[in-house]
């Protein structure tokens, strides 16, 4: 057999190939509208079905609290989401209340009371330091993402800055300036460990922290749009 006739031979097989034929180019098409939907409707579908099942819970749990009495008789009509804005409108007046100088009173003799209790005085004061932290507008604590070398030189990655280290562990480390870092697991973001590194080995990202979330849940198929831009395009 000639070499221009092996050539053709090639070629026709590279074209056959290339071009799938009608029950191939149907199952293929319909395989791509498939994966569009799902891409489309699941992220909508989980977020309204979290959303739902979180307004349910929160609306039995706030209903469940008045008195058997009161519902028995129907002082209060029962209305889908009237527990919801119940326990909005009871959170509102009792943050209104603690900011007065009589809620302030209240507060620290509240305080005061668990504090002498065994047990539960670590549990609430481990609680309290904690929803201050996260609540207070003044706080940067998980307000910053970062980035840095771990577990060693060359491999990269995404921390939330927990705040400068301070107390003993500053003391101990020779008053160098170090960071508490979070570093969250993939793809559940909620458990992971804390580190403590230099500040000079930390880079802070210009990217939120919710983008940073979407990165890691993601393991790393959902890059922020700032950086989609940077991102070369590819020709044809």
């Amino acid at each position: 057999m000639k070499k221009a006739q092996i050539k053709k031979l090639r070629q026709t097989v590279k074209n056959r190939q290339k071009k799938p034929g009608f029950f191939g180019y149907v199952i293929s098409k319909l395989k791509t509208y498939l994966f569009t939907g799902i891409l489309v409707t699941m992220p909508v579908t989980i977020t309204f079905y979290m959303a739902y099942e979180l307004f349910v819970w929160m609306d039995k749990w706030t209903r469940s609290l008045i008195p058997p009495q009161v519902a028995a008789h129907e002082f209060v009509p029962y209305i889908p989401g009237i527990g919801v804005v119940m326990l909005i409108v009871v959170l509102i007046l009792i943050g209104m209340f603690t900011t007065g100088f009589i809620g302030r009173f209240f507060v620290r003799l509240g305080d005061f009371i668990v504090s002498k209790m065994p047990l539960i005085s670590s549990i609430y004061s481990l609680l309290k330091q904690l929803f201050e932290t996260v609540f207070s507008q003044k706080s940067k604590s998980f307000k910053e993402a970062v980035l840095l070398e771990y577990p060693r030189k060359g491999i990269w990655i995404i921390g939330f800055l927990a705040g400068e280290t301070t107390g003993e562990l500053a003391h101990k480390l020779h008053s160098r300036k170090m960071l508490s870092i979070f570093v969250p697991t993939t793809p559940n973001p909620t458990s992971g460990f804390l580190i403590i590194v230099p500040s000079e080995d930390v880079i802070k990202l210009k990217m939120s922290v919710e983008d940073a979330l979407k990165y890691v849940v993601s393991c790393g198929i959902v890059v922020p749009e700032e950086e989609k831009e940077k991102l070369p395009r590819k020709n044809g």
